[in-house]
């Protein structure tokens, strides 16, 4: 493995897994398993775990990996490992291992037994279950070093509810060394996730080593610099920057993730998504033209050709990547690929003549089943972003579902395997809470208590349809994740909540629950050196019209069972002597309101703030002539007037979007009112193919039928890059208009370029 410019601390995980216990309110004991098991009854007594304990094996090979992992890890908390024995020693205090009789299919079910005498695993043989149940009884053990270890009689039966529980990591866009590799495979392991989504090509760099094509790392590896900040500031910097995995490393890696029954899943990104592979041979491209791995981040239209000596490099990679990963699944990317350099290659426009195809959309189609053909006679499937599903999906494909649901609930009526994993709660690049108290992030908004409301199996799908719903996945793009205590800050808690999203029964799911179970695990990642965010512990402020007065209100919510609130309104600094938070604040003028939490005199999150400005559309009845688009309008119009000015980088909470269409959107005021200024604010955010609007027009309106125009506002007259202002002398008007008109096609050059630009809107705010 070859790695510049950072160095990387790698803190063991492989057996650290602290066991932990919690109280219940109730006084009896509760355990804190994560995910929570199907089935738990707890027994009476304990079970005493010591050096004179032994662990039964009546065939050695069958779980001596688990044996194996149950010891090393006793030796490090502890300072004691376990004799191995066919029989035990002492009858009377041992732990076995026992082979289940049920049918082969559930390979991941496991019985725990703990009496005061005997611990008892009961499993397929050689089996994941074996495991599970071990990383179970492990969270069971006291966390305290040095005193007896006293194990809960208890008795569980547990299965999961999702066949693919997965995470994906992105190391193309910064790069991650093989120990960190190895850490985060182990905390996926310590959740029950069993599927590692490993993002190893893309524009920015190819990280896997392909033996007969070495320039794919000796050149495709490394960029000559790396974008800094947000990508809207298009700042660069000038430090060579690369790495990648050889194929020891690789193999290493898979082998140490096998041990942990976890399968890595490859990604491989074909036909976009490939300038680091064109960068390293030119002639894979339509233009032959030599490029550089690209420094920025987004979509790029130099792409793959269609020309058969592409699908013979890419045949001879696949070769080489399915002998080192054994995953019946491999990934093909297949996402955001531009048609542009398709529509004017002779070759390209061949072929579409040549397989009678529709457009260049068919063409990609065509790709795609080619690649799957070829995967397909190795034994081996394809999956694929959803944009797969675009000029028709190849026979038999699986789809993982990024943009929405829709793609996942297309594919599944169609009779293919699906992954969702939808940006709306599975993307954790996303902000946890308001970016005022976090790192600079992609975008998006996903806390842990959406991750953990997320559910999986769409009602769109009848009972025959949902069974093609393999699971979920996490993905973690690291655009703007530097290094790995980044990593570890975006993955963690959310993946333990997404662990139970995936494992547990629905019905037992349970939030207050999981929160307290969580608090303790806490305790064990602060123990492995995991830098896990603490956002739950921010303060959540929810503004609300208030029907009777028709003012605001403002929310100040958290989980009572994790502290209480203080605040304050005069901007001074909340602590336990300020107001508690009781009962929702109102809100009648500019307010600045300040809150935190506090549990047994401690300041749990961070103090946080946020700006509420009243003015004359505030809390006012507003329609739409198109409504918003259904994945970006939460809240409705409501969130275009409650005095809430969206924060910068964008959370979707405090922004609506528009794909398509114009915004049209009128305000009544209730009343004539003397007005002189109209502001609203939109968006820039091109990655992410937000665009600001061309053109803004203002209207006002006695009666809601005859509109005087009175200003119109062009993108480059636009404030700070965001806010449309209307100023005029003043006026009267019950009414008010505003027309935002999108940006239209993303033009060539541009991220998403052919697609219809995102139209972004903000608090209207009227004087």
């Amino acid at each position: 493995m070859m790695l510049v410019m950072r160095k990387n601390r790698f803190f063991l995980l492989a057996y650290l897994f602290i066991s932990l216990r919690i109280i219940s309110q109730e006084k009896e004991n509760v355990l804190a398993i994560i995910p929570k098991p199907s089935e738990l009854k707890m027994l009476k007594g304990n079970f005493k775990l010591s050096d004179s304990t032994n662990i039964v094996i009546q065939n050695l090979s069958s779980c001596k990996n688990e044996a194996d992992f149950f010891n090393e890890y006793l030796e490090k908390q502890y300072g004691f490992k376990l004799k191995i024995v066919s029989n035990p020693l002492n009858k009377n205090n041992y732990i076995e291992f026992k082979n289940a009789d049920w049918e082969t299919k559930f390979t991941e079910n496991y019985e725990l037994l703990i009496t005061e005498n005997k611990i008892s695993i009961v499993a397929l043989e050689k089996s994941a279950g074996n495991f599970y149940a071990i990383q179970t009884l492990i969270q069971t053990l006291p966390i305290e070093k040095n005193i007896k270890l006293l194990v809960s009689c208890l008795k569980i039966k547990d299965a999961p509810r999702f066949k693919w529980r997965g995470m994906h990591l992105d190391v193309c866009r910064h790069f991650f060394p093989k120990p960190f590799i190895k850490k985060y495979i182990d905390l996926m392991a310590m959740y029950k996730m069993n599927t590692f989504h490993w993002h190893l090509t893309e524009d920015q760099a190819w990280r896997i080593e392909i033996k007969k094509y070495p320039k794919l790392t000796q050149v495709g590896a490394w960029r000559k610099g790396t974008m800094v900040g947000a990508y809207k500031d298009q700042k660069y910097d000038t430090i060579p920057y690369g790495g990648f995995y050889t194929q020891d490393d690789i193999k290493e890696i898979v082998a140490y993730a096998e041990k942990r029954h976890i399968t890595i899943v490859p990604e491989i990104e074909m036909p976009g998504h490939s300038v680091a592979a064109i960068t390293s041979y030119p002639w894979l491209s339509c233009r032959g033209k030599q490029i550089e791995v690209e420094k920025s981040w987004g979509v790029f239209e130099d792409v793959f050709c269609t020309k058969d000596s592409t699908f013979k490099f890419l045949e001879d990679v696949l070769d080489e990547v399915m002998e080192l990963f054994p995953s019946p699944y491999i990934h093909i990317g297949g996402d955001e690929c531009p048609k542009t350099r398709w529509k004017t290659c002779a070759q390209c426009q061949s072929i579409i003549k040549k397989e009678n195809l529709k457009d260049e959309h068919e063409l990609q189609s065509y790709f795609i089943k080619r690649i799957e053909k070829y995967v397909n006679l190795k034994g081996r499937q394809i999956i694929g972003w959803d944009e797969i599903l675009e000029g028709g999906l190849a026979p038999n494909a699986a789809v993982m579902s990024w943009r929405g649901i829709d793609g996942g609930i297309a594919a599944a009526k169609q009779k293919h395997h699906v992954v969702m994993s939808p940006g709306t709660h599975c993307y954790f690049d996303h902000y946890q809470s308001s970016p005022t108290d976090e790192p600079l992030a992609i975008g998006g908004f996903t806390p842990l208590e959406k991750v953990y409301a997320f559910e999986p199996v769409p009602t769109e799908l009848n009972n025959e349809e949902q069974k093609y719903i393999l699971g979920a996945q996490a993905n973690v793009w690291t655009e703007y994740i530097l290094n790995e205590k980044q990593v570890e800050y975006m993955a963690m808690p959310r993946m333990a909540a997404l662990s139970e999203v995936l494992w547990t029964p629905k019905e037992l799911k349970n939030e207050t629950n999981f929160l307290e179970r969580l608090q303790k695990h806490f305790l064990l990642l602060d123990q492995l050196d995991v830098n896990y965010a603490k956002a739950l512990y921010n303060v959540k402020y929810t503004i609300l019209p208030n029907k009777n007065t028709q003012q605001l209100e403002l929310e100040l919510n958290a989980n009572p069972f994790l502290g209480t609130v203080y605040f304050t309104l005069d901007g001074s600094m909340p602590t336990i002597n300020s107001s508690k938070y009781i009962k929702p604040i109102e809100l009648k003028t500019n307010t600045t309101v300040k809150a935190g939490l506090y549990k047994n005199n401690e300041l749990k999150g961070k103090i946080s703030f946020r700006e509420y400005h009243i003015n004359k559309a505030t809390n006012k009845f507003i329609t739409f002539k198109t409504p918003p688009s259904k994945y970006y309008n939460i809240g409705g119009g409501f969130t275009l007037v409650n005095s809430v000015v969206a924060t910068l980088p964008r959370v979707n909470d405090q922004w609506l979007g528009w794909s398509g269409n114009d915004l049209e959107t009128v305000i009544d005021l209730g009343k004539e009112e003397d007005i002189q200024s109209i502001q609203i604010g939109f968006l820039n955010e091109e990655l992410n193919w937000i665009y600001l609007p061309k053109l803004v027009e203002f209207f006002i309106s006695k009666d809601g039928i005859n509109y005087k125009a009175i200003q119109k506002v062009t993108t480059n007259e636009l404030k700070q890059e965001r806010f449309a202002i209307s100023s005029f002398p003043s006026d009267k008007a019950k009414y008010v208009k505003i027309i935002a008109k999108t940006f239209g096609k993303i033009e060539s050059g541009k991220p998403g370029a052919g697609e219809d630009a995102w139209l972004f809107c903000d608090e209207i705010i009227i004087k």
